[in-house]
């Protein structure tokens, strides 16, 4: 038994040798590896010192450390170069003190000419002041929009600035329609600084950071819960959470155990954390279920496959005990900036580094001591402005940043993240990525998104706002009051004890609420609106704990100050109501009002001017148009104004008559059927006129003017100067506004009635044959339901109400239902009222075709006929002579059988006389 045991503890002896001489014999093969491609390395090239300040004690900085190791061995393996880089690693541990003492060590001792580094921003800031006081190139990662390349011209950004992602945060936002987010940070340079750039995007997407959580980069888990029930308080349920990935495991974990990362919620994070999402615990991934992120992209192409396999050899190699990280962005980054610098030091021909030391001190503190870099103005030169392709992409440095290209966008679902789509500066948010070749697709592209999972599960996305917290009903304030029932009513069943509304502006709202995507049960709660009024009740909306308010709440500038209104879903304006009179219309000369003086004169002319010119034209060929002149001159009157009734009996001869005539008996039809269609219309008109036809009537007339109880229609007719506010009385009903309008003024009632639309609407509805509505209708906003200031709900119901008032049927129903149907009352508008004469702009035309008509067969005649007499004007008697010889030919009857030289007149006193040729 003894030698057996003797036996056993002598193999497992052998077994350790064995593996640690097989673990010694790994380390020296791997040595050989490392060493081997430096024997192709010039022996003579240039030692080119740079440091490299990293946290080693974190991921992130170990895989930083590898990457840029590989970065130095790949860029001098290729081709001879005549300087070269030889790096100097310090451990910052993640402390500012410590970063800033291991810079000036660098720089003192090691008497670098660049340093790479430090990771976070909160450390940069000193090194960055260090690195401008000696001159050196800084190039650190640090993403903090506080640390600038344009603040300081020895700083090299060497990651893209965390600003740069806001837009494709709000654009994000802005695609699943959420109106208010929550912004969480951790108190650092870090996290507060993408706070203005989030803030200022987000308002440009009509979003608003309703609130700002603040937590404690070194916060316990009782720190994080308490701020995080303050959020679960909160109705905004979207969040977008800005921390380092330490701080961010333990708040995700406690959010967690809050149950805030169910259903309902969603979280967005910014990048770096989505781009170190591979270094979680699977605890933590866990946690952030459903979470979405941003990180820059990284195109996949055969150099960075290969890269990412001899990378991960190398690291498991260096670090054994942390199998399963993986490579990220930002490594590939540190790997990029090794390149850019080696290839600037090599153009700059940086072969004597030295720094130019006008002190000598021996305090390690003392940058006096360390003078400044001779190589660091030219070698800053190259790096602030390089361009090349590097593992990571395209990396771009201009004024000394990195400028970013694509965002991708992330989805926490399992144990990794899954890409859903991308976002871009020329195309906003895509499926797929568009290259810098097809951005005109952009505008035809598919700008969706891969299916998400949100917290919870969830394949819906969240609404963003939770309407009741913690159980509660949502709670609609409704005036409690008598008057005008038709509009809103409140009633507690005395069965069940629940408070019932209804009314038209309850209607209303329901068919709006039964759209929204909110199931939330709804109390009604009923207000005294007796002693303030509709204005107090909107002031103190937060203060009774109401979610809104429903009822016949008109908009105002000043209770817009208190509460956000929906866009109206009534008719606006405020219009004036009075009584009509009967008018049987006695009036004598009633049938000469439809036409204006002016016009019947001219009628009356064009009718003795067209009769006269008939004679002129009948006279010689026309028995009828013969005869003593009594008759004649009888004849020119009978004729033209007997074709009034086209009485006419007489026939015309001439061409020329038969063309005047047609055309005055066209003028006179027309004139006839406008006088007799006007006519009618002021018979109708002065059975039902209104009593007052203005405003100005009714201060003239010294009338009172009613109004509702409670109503803005009080101040806006005093503050307006339209109405004295003695001459105003208040009532309450339909039925006191009918009673006082059927007194009027001087029997203790009102000679009108002003109030909005809906009102007059409804009392018209009911007393249509008494009442009709004068101008002007002064515009007003019309009524709409309140919210509290910032709701997102406003948007939603205003949209509701929009789409059910393009829903004429619905509308209809609901409108019929307590406000009457109009369709029986034609004259509610107003349009009896007032009755327009015709005058003679309205037939101005018309007279002109008369007149021109029969001037121009008259010419035609006369010409005619002096032409036929032109022996008499040819002859040499007297003017009188000749014009009397004309009329006694004129007067004549034209013989049409005879030769124009037989029917000369052998007695019209002019002498016969032969005209020489």
């Amino acid at each position: 038994m003894y030698l057996n045991s003797n036996i056993v503890v002598s193999a497992i002896g052998f077994l350790n040798f064995y593996n640690q001489c097989f673990f010694w014999l790994h380390m020296l093969l791997f040595m050989c590896f490392c060493v081997g491609p430096s024997s192709g390395f010039n022996a003579t090239a240039a030692k080119a010192n740079v440091g490299v300040v990293l946290d080693l004690d974190t991921t992130l900085g170990k895989i930083c450390k590898t990457c840029i190791s590989m970065a130095i061995e790949d860029f001098y393996s290729n081709l001879d170069y005549n300087t070269m880089i030889e790096p100097h690693f310090r451990d910052s541990r993640s402390d500012v003190v410590i970063a800033a003492s291991a810079a000036i060590d660098l720089l003192k001792n090691a008497e670098v000419m660049a340093i790479i580094g430090p990771q976070k921003s909160f450390q940069a800031h000193f090194v960055i002041d260090i690195g401008d006081k000696v001159e050196v190139p800084i190039i650190s990662p640090a993403t903090s929009p506080s640390v600038s390349p344009k603040d300081s011209s020895y700083f090299i950004r060497s990651a893209w600035c965390s600003s740069s992602q806001v837009r494709a945060i709000a654009a994000i936002v802005k695609k699943f329609g959420w109106r208010e987010v929550v912004f969480v940070y951790e108190d650092t340079n870090y996290g507060s600084g993408l706070v203005p750039y989030l803030t200022v995007d987000l308002l440009k997407s009509n979003v608003l950071v309703s609130h700002q959580s603040v937590i404690s980069s070194d916060a316990t888990e009782d720190q994080i819960r308490q701020e995080l029930f303050k959020l679960m308080k909160m109705r905004t349920r979207v969040f977008v959470v800005h921390m380092l990935p330490g701080l961010a495991s333990h708040f995700f974990k406690v959010a967690k155990e809050a149950g805030m990362m169910d259903k309902g919620y969603a979280w967005l994070i910014a990048d770096v954390l989505t781009s170190l999402l591979d270094s979680m615990d699977p605890r933590t991934m866990e946690a952030m279920q459903g979470v979405l992120g941003v990180k820059a992209y990284v195109p996949y192409f055969v150099k960075l496959l290969d890269f990412k396999k001899r990378w991960r050899k190398r690291f498991h190699i260096e670090y054994p005990e942390m199998d399963g990280t993986e490579l990220n962005v930002l490594g590939l980054w540190a790997y990029d900036s090794i390149i850019v610098l080696a290839e600037a030091i090599e153009r700059a021909g940086l072969t004597s580094l030295q720094f130019n030391r006008s002190v000598d001190s021996g305090n390690l503190m003392d940058l006096d001591s360390i003078g400044t870099s001779l190589a660091g103005p030219s070698l800053v030169r190259w790096i602030r402005n390089y361009t090349s392709r590097g593992l990571s992409g395209d990396f771009n440095i201009s004024n000394g940043e990195l400028q970013p290209s694509a965002f991708e966008i992330v989805n926490v679902n399992g144990k990794k993240e899954i890409p859903v789509g991308f976002w871009t500066e020329h195309c906003g948010i895509s499926r797929e990525l568009k290259s810098d070749d097809h951005q005109e697709d952009c505008l035809t592209g598919n700008t969706n998104l891969d299916p998400i999972v949100w917290p919870g599960k969830e394949t819906k996305v969240p609404k963003g706002w939770e309407i009741a917290v913690s159980g509660e009903k949502f709670r609609v304030g409704i005036p409690a009051k008598t008057s005008f029932s038709e509009f809103s009513v409140v009633e507690k069943n005395e069965e069940t004890g629940v408070v019932e509304a209804k009314g038209y502006c309850i209607d209303v709202f329901e068919a709006v609420w039964e759209k929204i995507p909110y199931h939330v049960p709804v109390e009604y709660v009923p207000y005294d609106t007796t002693d303030g009024g509709y204005n107090e009740l909107s002031q103190k909306m937060d203060e009774e704990g109401l979610d809104a308010l429903v009822g016949d709440l008109t908009v105002t500038a000043s209770r817009s100050e208190h509460v956000d209104f929906t866009v109206s879903y009534t008719e606006s304006g405020v219009a004036i109501l009075v009584p009509m009179r009967a008018n049987k219309g006695k009036n004598a000369w009633i049938f000469m009002k439809p036409l204006t003086t002016g016009l019947w004169l001219t009628i009356g002319t064009f009718f003795v001017y067209t009769g006269f010119v008939v004679w002129v034209l009948e006279h010689r060929v026309n028995k009828a148009f013969q005869g003593p002149p009594n008759q004649q001159v009888g004849m020119i009157f009978w004729f033209s104004f007997s074709t009034l009734v086209f009485a006419h009996r007489e026939k015309v001869t001439s061409n020329l008559t038969r063309f005047v005539v047609i055309i005055w008996v066209f003028v006179v039809l027309v004139l006839t059927s406008s006088h007799t269609a006007n006519l009618s219309s002021m018979l109708t008109v002065y059975q039902l006129q209104p009593k007052i036809n203005d405003v100005n009537d009714l201060v003239k007339n010294g009338e009172f003017v009613g109004y509702q109880l409670g109503s803005f229609v009080r101040g806006f007719l005093t503050n307006n100067g339209i109405l004295p506010s003695s001459s105003l009385k208040s009532y309450s009903t339909v039925e006191q506004f009918h009673e006082a309008l059927s007194k009027g003024s001087r029997n203790g009632g009102v000679g009108a009635v002003i109030d909005e639309l809906p009102y007059i609407r409804l009392l018209l509805s009911k007393h249509c044959d008494k009442y009709t509505m004068i101008g002007p209708i002064y515009p007003t906003s019309g009524l709409g339901f309140a919210f509290p200031k910032g709701s997102p709900l406003v948007f939603d119901v205003s949209r509701e109400i929009l789409r059910l008032k393009e829903d004429k049927d619905l509308m209809m129903r609901i409108t019929k239902k307590w406000l009457g149907d109009e369709k029986h009352c034609p004259y509610a508008d107003g349009a009896l009222s007032t009755s327009q004469r015709l005058n003679l702009d309205s037939f101005k035309g018309l007279f002109v075709i008369a007149g021109v008509s029969s001037t121009l067969a008259l010419a035609i005649f006369l010409s005619h006929f002096l032409y036929e007499n032109r022996y008499v004007l040819e002859s040499t008697a007297s003017r009188k002579e000749k014009l009397l010889g004309l009329a006694r030919v004129f007067s004549r009857e034209k013989d049409e059988s005879l030769s124009p030289e037989e029917t000369r007149c052998p007695d019209c006193g002019v002498e016969q006389q032969q005209v020489q040729p």
